[in-house]
């Protein structure tokens, strides 16, 4: 049966509303920890530094997919001037490109944070982050609902829509805590919370001063934990909740490591998340010598369905970490418990 073209329409416009909305995600969110939360820059106990990318490539079956690309790293300061703290910075840069009228977005962000350590057993870090972001759109490629003459959109007839440009530029700010603890050798327990858009940018292309185009609050939290069972796995249950005006994202599910070498250098990664109301989400990855490489696949469970066959997404991302100075993870001294095979 053939989908109707107006019903094809409306599902592309609710969904491509519903995205923009919400704005920039993965899947593997926590292989984006920079976009997540800015206290995740430096957040990484027996590494000096690591450099990452993400793309995500969305309902490409529908006609006109959405692309996301992110590259980014960061790094420690003063780890060796401090006791019992250090400083992280990082920086990112994201592309996005969605829908029929070609919205492209690309931003780029800077970060600081600040980790100190309290007592033996936890870990508080405090994170900022500022950015430009650029948004433009080919008005060219969008129909209206005047040009419609009956028969087809007629791109001749003025559509008479408000446009004043067909980009926009703007300063962003992001703020970000962070809370780890670590109770015992084989168990660490991670928890957070960040806010973007703090300075609420306007990015209409209709007016300069709209109340309706400034970009809503975004408010996200998550939570995990990593649990090593003998020297076997490395079990992660993760939870992330994100709210961006009225739109919700909710993710559940669970990770885990499995020691194939027995000192860690190469290890399989399996999980499975679920996204409320949305996908099923399977993850595999493979991790050698410092260097990860993770897939996943979104398998759309709403009423999506119908219009994609289920096909949501596919994500990948690929992540290096290492030490500076020729040291080695086994040599190196870290200020705080970690968990590693």
């Amino acid at each position: 049966m053939r989908l109707p073209y107006y019903s094809l329409l409306t599902v592309v416009l609710l969904v491509g509303n519903a995205l923009n909305a919400q704005g920039l995600h993965f899947s593997q969110y926590f292989n984006a920890p920079l976009l997540v939360n800015p206290a995740n820059t430096g957040f990484m106990p027996d590494y000096d530094y690591r450099v990452g990318g993400n793309y995500r490539d969305q309902w490409a079956n529908l006609g006109n997919p959405y692309k996301t690309m992110s590259i980014w790293g960061d790094t420690k300061l003063f780890n060796n001037s401090f006791d019992n703290s250090w400083v992280g910075i990082g920086a990112m840069l994201l592309n996005d490109v969605a829908g029929s009228g070609t919205l492209n977005s690309n931003k780029g962000y800077i970060s600081v944070a600040y980790h100190q350590l309290l007592g033996d057993n936890s870990l508080l870090s405090g994170g900022l982050g500022i950015g430009m972001v650029n948004k433009r759109i080919d008005i060219n490629k969008l129909t209206f609902d005047n040009q419609w003459n009956g028969q087809f959109f007629d791109a001749t007839i003025n559509p008479n829509e408000p446009f004043t440009r067909n980009s926009v530029t703007y300063f962003d700010m992001q703020a970000g805590l962070n809370f780890a603890f670590f109770p015992t050798d084989n168990v660490y327990v991670n928890m957070g919370i960040s806010g973007m858009h703090l300075n609420r940018p306007n990015e209409s292309f209709f007016s300069t001063k709209s109340l309706s185009g400034a970009v809503p609050y975004r408010f996200t939290g998550f939570f995990n934990s990593s649990i090593k069972i003998q020297n076997l796995w490395i079990v992660n249950p993760n939870i992330y909740i994100s709210k961006m005006g009225n739109v919700w994202e909710t993710v559940v599910g669970v990770n885990a490591n499995r020691n194939l070498s027995g000192d860690g250098t190469s290890q399989l990664i399996l999980g499975i998340y679920y996204r409320n109301k949305d996908a099923l989400i399977p993850m595999i990855g493979y991790e050698i010598n410092d260097l990860k490489i993770t897939f996943n696949y979104d398998a759309t469970i709403s009423s999506l369905n119908y219009y994609n066959a289920s096909q949501g997404a596919y994500e990948i991302s690929i992540i290096k970490s290492g030490l500076i100075g020729g040291a080695t993870s086994s040599s190196k001294s870290v200020k705080c418990p970690s968990i590693k095979f």
